[in-house]
């Protein structure tokens, strides 16, 4: 097994002696890298395969549109502080920080929103990144039905339930708490 430090446009053979594997393309009947890394070619009864291995594998970072799943971590007033964890579906390697403000959390009546009434520390919610924000922290919103709670404990220790687009029951104790609930897909 041959291995070479190859960078993204460089050729790597001919499309009829090997087949494309991961990390590569193929134009004009050419293979060529499509990300910086190590060139392996992996040998068969039946083919060569040429694929490229990364070193490191890439963080997930938040953009202006991303889908991001984060924790909250406390709540005032005016806004509610998330943790971001998964972003388009890709795990994060770092700590990110994200902010719900009070007029980002739903698309109507933004003066009646209430952040206690629509997450608590310890929600697992589902947000969307509308602005990179300041330093600290992207600016995100739930203003859409599918995005919200999608986890919740309640007091007694026990997994919520939603039962309307604001309430979540405690399958336990029957008691209902509010919440943005996210509507599911």
């Amino acid at each position: 097994m041959a291995s070479t430090i190859v960078t993204p446009g460089q050729r790597l053979g001919y499309a009829q002696d090997f087949t494309a594997g991961a990390g590569t393309y193929e134009r004009d009947g050419l293979l060529y890298a499509s990300v910086v890394g190590v060139k392996k070619v992996l040998k068969d009864a039946t083919s060569n395969t040429i694929t490229i291995v990364r070193e490191k594998e890439q963080s997930a970072v938040p953009s202006v549109g991303s889908t991001i799943t984060g924790k909250i971590t406390k709540v005032n007033p005016r806004f509610a502080s998330v943790s971001i964890n998964v972003v388009d579906s890709t795990p994060c390697r770092e700590d990110f920080q994200g902010v719900i403000r009070v007029q980002d959390v739903r698309a109507t009546e933004r003066d009646k929103v209430k952040i206690y009434n629509s997450f608590r520390p310890g929600d697992i919610v589902r947000a969307q990144v509308i602005s990179l924000g300041d330093a600290r922290s992207y600016y995100l919103s739930t203003a859409q039905n599918e995005l919200g709670v999608i986890f919740a404990k309640s007091v007694a220790g026990e997994t919520m339930i939603p039962v309307s687009w604001q309430e979540m029951q405690c399958p336990k104790t029957k008691v209902i708490e509010y919440r943005k609930c996210a509507k599911p897909f």
